[in-house]
């Protein structure tokens, strides 16, 4: 715990004239007895930060409040020794930059805000980084194919250890059935041999890469820089022991046979675009039904994605591969009359050259809604549909081959669907406050990680099946901390694509080894070496922080006490604010900490008709959106008082009572936004948050307080020039509810 703190004001950036600095250097030095206060025009220059530093030296402190500008910025410069516990005071963009200069109100905020950067170094320890023994640095990469193998490259050529699984004889996955692949470089039009056959011989020459074929994960368990994986080979098992996995099993066509209505399985002469594929590889393009060569060919596109029906989703690669077979139509005979029905074309990038092409030798385009596929004479097929560019019927008839450009299914959801962790049904809305249902975890039982893991053995999922964790901010990043997924198993993605994406989940599955080396956790909070700590005498095996850990980095014992896997951990403290009888904190980050900042804050007199609201934030959406309002020069109510949280779902409801015991009038929480792409960026904080607060209603009641006092709202960085009507709304109703009865108790 800090015991020997120093305060420094800095007076630039306008601080000086807003504010009475003299005033506010009593509150450190007069209320709480610091030894050093000292101001500067400037700290963060040169010299602020030197005499700092020389403080630290010579004074010995062991806890520094910088009272400036944003915590979010000049993280560079206000650097210290690990050892030394810092907190940045917010007087810029969340106090003078939104309210008036020189005025009582300001001047209050000001000395509140210092007041909880005071208590909370007070409150604090230097974390000491969860050091991993018997560290494994390699990487397992699962799956061979265009993915695999470029992660399995890239990670050796970064100089790390690769452990790569095919559960196919050989390696090549989808790319080494293809015929051609559009090239890599300019013109980008050509149609060339797939390159995927060079890159499997530059893995097996690669001395760091060990290569098992016709072999599956039997079983994963541990953690990052422990993880033990047993691989089922055709000569029995073996166990690898490495540091990150990126899991790159790649997606399949999506079911033709669903697609009747589509013609498929009613004519022989519909097929798909893999079907097309193989017989383009055989040397010739015919009619399935009686082996003639084609004359006329048709490929509808969507053919099954983008319908709520089948995949929901844009199948990324079903109008470049329709594009590329068409040429290949027509390369074999360039009298043949080829169409391509389409809803909405998409060819970004390069590929519009490849578009391009197509049209220059001869492909027909459409744009069409609902086509109907019939049969006509001599084992020919019909099309018909609605042309909506000249909004008329239109009916191709005479053609020899329609190919059904099906979409792309992740290998991760074609299992059985598990769901797991369904809360109890809604109850009706209470007051301002309604009780909450927490969405569940779902996975499929796809046999390709095969965890060991308390909170199921694959991965849970995002909206339409994809293993992601956040894909809007963390691309690869999955819910199982030190496994990243890559390629079309986590999103539908084209051949540059999916190198790209894979060389991104290699460096990532790295900077997790790394990291993990250190003791530090990886995204969002990198760098961030605390650790949960269990007080487990007072432990009640309620199991919540199990359940409720995003991440599965708490497993259980057979008597049911939570068993931590550090490694595992993202540092969020979901579990910390799960738990009921608050056993679990970190450092320099606890229940305590934060109701002792809540008990800092100055309550009024009731007849001063100065309100308090404490408005608790999650530091990754609504924080950095309460700066851009202060740099937007927006104005916000007086009476807040910000305290942020690492995530939402680390909110205690015991802060609920230390507020409204300490006769705060209103508590605002502001969370990131949660839908089905997981805009929270610890998955799941506002939902629990917002959950845990539901539960509150009836004990307000019994206090006699009104549930308006307590409202959650979700915002996303962008909303900021929203908030304030969000904020300013909410303290126009505490003012008309009147103050807290518990004023001046």
């Amino acid at each position: 715990m800090a015991n020997k703190i120093g305060a420094y004001i800095c007076t630039g950036c306008g601080l000086g004239e807003a504010l009475n600095i003299e005033a506010l250097a009593k509150v450190a030095t007069g209320e709480y007895k610091l030894g050093i206060c000292k101001t500067h025009d400037c700290l963060c220059s040169q010299e602020g930060v030197a005499l700092i530093k020389e403080d630290i030296e010579k004074e010995g402190l062991n806890g520094i409040v910088i009272a400036a500008c944003s915590p979010r910025v000049n993280t560079d410069i206000f650097k210290f020794p690990p050892e030394i516990i810092v907190d940045r005071v917010n007087l810029r963009e969340q106090c003078i930059w939104c309210h008036p200069a020189n005025d009582e109100d300001t001047q209050m905020l000001a000395e509140d805000q210092l007041r909880m950067g005071i208590v909370k170094v007070k409150d604090a320890n230097p974390p000491e980084p969860y050091q991993v023994q018997d560290l494994a640095t390699s990487v397992l990469v699962i799956g061979g194919g265009l993915a695999g193998i470029t992660a399995a490259l890239e990670a050796a050529k970064a100089g790390s250890k690769v452990v790569l699984v095919e559960k196919s004889d050989t390696l090549g996955g989808y790319m080494a059935r293809a015929y051609k692949q559009v090239s890599l470089s300019p013109p980008y039009n050509e149609l060339v041999d797939p390159d995927i056959h060079d890159r499997i011989k530059e893995v097996q020459s690669n001395p760091n890469i060990k290569v098992y074929t016709g072999a599956q994960i039997a079983q994963i368990s541990g953690a990052p820089c422990m993880f033990d994986a047993v691989i089922k080979t055709k000569g029995g098992e073996v166990t690898e022991r490495v540091g990150a996995i990126v899991m790159a099993t790649g997606a399949v066509p999506y079911d033709p046979t669903k697609l009747e209505h589509l013609g498929y399985g009613r004519s022989p002469n519909v097929v798909t675009t893999d079907q097309l594929e193989e017989m383009a590889k055989k040397g010739k393009i015919v009619r399935p039904s009686d082996g003639k060569e084609v004359q006329s060919v048709a490929f509808v596109l969507c053919a099954g994605s983008r319908d709520p029906e089948h995949l929901a989703y844009c199948s990324a690669t079903c109008c470049l591969d329709s594009l590329r077979q068409a040429i290949y139509v027509k390369q074999q005979n360039p009298d043949a009359a080829v169409y391509i029905f389409f809803k909405d074309l998409r060819a970004p990038g390069f590929h519009e050259y490849l578009y391009k092409r197509a049209q220059q030798e001869g492909v027909v385009f459409f744009r069409t809604e609902k086509p109907k596929i019939e049969e006509g004479a001599g084992g020919t097929l019909v099309i018909k549909a609605k042309d909506v560019l000249v909004n008329d019927n239109i009916e191709a008839d005479g053609i020899d081959l329609v190919v059904l450009a099906t979409g792309m299914v992740s290998t991760a959801c074609l299992g059985e669907m598990v769901v797991v962790g369904a809360e109890e049904e809604e109850e009706p809305k209470k007051g301002n406050i309604e009780v909450f249902k927490v969405r569940p975890d779902v996975y499929y039982k796809s046999d390709i990680l095969n965890l060991q893991y308390r909170q199921g053995p694959e991965l849970p999922m995002l909206k339409y099946g994809f293993p992601d964790s956040h894909f809007i901010c963390f691309p690869y990043e999955t819910r199982r901390t030190g496994i990243y997924a890559a390629g079309s198993v986590r999103a539908p993605m084209d051949v540059p694509s999916t190198i790209d994406d894979a060389t991104g989940a290699a460096l990532k599955a790295i900077q997790c080894i790394e990291l993990t080396k250190q003791g530090c956790a990886v995204h969002p909070r990198v760098w961030d070496n605390s650790v949960t700590e269990f007080f487990m005498q007072n432990c009640t095996q309620c199991k919540r922080c199990t359940v409720e850990c995003p991440f599965g980095a708490i497993n259980e014992d057979e008597k049911a006490n939570p068993l931590p896997n550090p490694t595992r951990c993202r540092r969020c403290a979901t579990c910390m604010g799960a738990c009921p009888q608050r056993i679990i904190s970190f450092k320099n980050y606890n229940v305590i900490q934060i109701g002792n900042m809540i008990k800092a804050i100055e309550v009024p007199e009731e007849d001063e008709e100065k309100p308090r609201i404490v408005v608790i934030v999650c530091e990754n959406d609504a924080y950095p959106a309460l700066d851009m309002i202060g740099q937007a020069r927006l104005t916000l109510s007086p009476w807040i008082r910000v305290i942020p949280l690492r995530c939402m779902g680390s909110m205690n409801l015991v802060w609920i009572s230390d507020a409204l015991a300490k006769g705060i009038d209103g508590v605002l929480l502001l969370g990131c936004r949660h839908d089905e792409d997981y805009q929270c960026h610890f998955v799941k904080g506002s939902e629990l948050c917002r959950y845990r607060l539901s539960k509150i209603s009836e004990t307000l009641s019994r206090l006699a307080l009104e549930p308006e006092r307590i409202r959650f709202e979700t915002v996303q960085i962008m909303d900021y020039p929203h908030l304030p009507e969000i904020i300013n709304e909410f303290a126009k109703q505490i003012e008309e509810i009147g103050p807290n009865p518990y004023k001046g108790f």
